[in-house]
């Protein structure tokens, strides 16, 4: 692929092992028709959701295409009172990618990052690669190299 995104280029430069998808000219689908498009297997697909705490700061959390983030769950794992999601015109100047594009990898900012622990049974999974259209697949394990992230239990 000519093309790359800021996470594909990190990955790249850290010789981390991935595969890239290309969606086509879309506009943002949601990572359930992503899957779709890519006919792979949902349960495969994460989706990256920024959020601010209690405390003012911000978090990333990685979880299934077609879960909902449980919010209490979410504060619990980063120990704040309460978290909520990011609005969506804050999403690009705080992370440089915007809303239905937003990678963990390659954000403005390393934000603490949680990550399902569904993704911790999985031998790779498939995440944004900050771009609408674009999707990376790596291993949990390959993630973690270049986003430092904890499990957790995060969904509804």
């Amino acid at each position: 692929m000519a093309f790359k995104t800021n996470a594909m280029r990190v990955l790249d430069q850290k010789k981390i092992p991935h595969k890239t998808y290309e969606l086509g000219n879309t506009e943002a689908v949601s990572a359930v028709e992503a899957a779709a498009l890519m006919d792979v297997d949902p349960a495969a697909v994460y989706k990256t959701l920024v959020t601010v705490g209690a405390s003012k700061q911000h978090y990333v959390f990685v979880i299934p295409a077609g879960a909902e983030l449980d919010l209490k769950k979410a504060a619990r794992a980063a120990k704040e009172k309460n978290i909520e999601m990011v609005k969506s015109k804050e999403l690009l100047p705080l992370t440089g990618y915007v809303h239905g594009g937003c990678s963990p990898i390659g954000m403005k900012k390393l934000f603490p990052t949680f990550v399902d622990e569904s993704a911790r049974e999985r031998g790779s999974i498939i995440f944004s690669a900050g771009k609408i259209g674009y999707q990376i697949e790596t291993a949990p394990g390959e993630l973690l190299k270049v986003v430092p992230f904890t499990y957790a239990d995060l969904t509804v």
